[in-house]
């Protein structure tokens, strides 16, 4: 029998790597899309195609992790203002 900080901490890690799926799929289509013709002749990347493919990937990698971190940030804060009220509620009553 799992308790429930395990059964927690399962939930967290699917929940994890179905967000990582879909960021990636998502990155995959808008890169292709940007960087890819839709018609191409040759079965070869072109460098140009690489140097977009890399550029492309590095920016969508950078954008997700300020995302990430500016919602742990908000996320964190309101956690905080929380506890404050929680705190302020106690003293009152």
């Amino acid at each position: 029998m799992t308790t429930v900080n395990e059964a927690q901490m399962k939930l967290f890690a699917d929940l994890e790597i179905e967000m990582t799926a879909d960021m990636y799929n998502k990155m995959t289509a808008c890169c292709l899309q940007k960087c890819i013709p839709p018609k191409y002749k040759e079965a070869e990347l072109s460098k140009g195609e690489a140097v977009c493919l890399d550029r492309c990937v590095a920016k969508y990698m950078e954008i997700h992790d300020r995302i990430g971190k500016k919602l742990t940030s908000l996320s964190q804060e309101d956690e905080a203002k929380v506890k404050q009220m929680q705190a302020h509620l106690q003293q009152t009553s």
